[in-house]
């Protein structure tokens, strides 16, 4: 047992070491797009299923509570959470459209949708996807294994390369963390974002 404790936990470290080689340019870049985002007024629309939906809900948390700083709250939406919306859009349309309708409803030219998928072929994220850019959204995808079938869906895919799904969770869980630490500082402490 011990030893699998610490197999798990190297196997962590090796993801996160990857995620520092391979993702920091890009998860600066989503940063920079969600900070001038919020600028000009837009608004983040979250989605994921299963955990992936806690870590979208955990985002949107973060921006509308706060993260480490005070500061004013910021418009996130996470779309894994009205469950009127999501039985009635699944009874009448299926479960593959919980979200585009959503962002249907919700998007606006200039708002970021932020699709979480640890396959990276969540058929409904990859729909929600495709109707953000109809109107004018940005996407940004926290992608696992290949980034499947969304990473071309995407304005910016974070593609965590792993098999396992604790590990792409784990390391999404950093990269959300990263970016709200980066997005607070972008907006409200300018001088302290490197």
């Amino acid at each position: 047992m011990l030893e699998d404790v610490h197999r798990q936990l190297r196997s962590h470290v090796e993801v996160i070491r990857m995620v520092d080689e391979k993702l920091a340019e890009p998860v600066a870049e989503c940063a920079l797009l969600l900070i001038h985002a919020l600028q000009k007024g837009h608004k983040i629309l979250t989605m994921g299923n299963g955990g992936s939906a806690a870590d979208a809900q955990h985002f949107a948390a973060e921006m509308v509570g706060r993260f480490l700083m005070e500061r004013k709250a910021l418009p996130a939406i996470a779309l894994t959470t009205d469950t009127s919306i999501l039985t009635a859009v699944g009874n009448d349309y299926g479960f593959d459209d919980v979200f585009k309708r959503q962002v249907e409803a919700l998007a606006e030219p200039g708002d970021v949708l932020i699709g979480i998928s640890t396959s990276g072929n969540s058929t409904n994220i990859k729909r929600a996807f495709e109707v953000g850019t109809e109107v004018g959204a940005k996407t940004i995808g926290l992608l696992g294994r290949d980034g499947g079938e969304i990473a071309s869906k995407t304005d910016f895919n974070l593609t965590v390369s792993s098999l396992e799904t604790p590990r792409i969770q784990e390391a999404h869980l950093v990269i959300i963390h990263i970016l709200c630490d980066l997005i607070e500082k972008g907006l409200f402490a300018p001088d302290n974002c490197v």
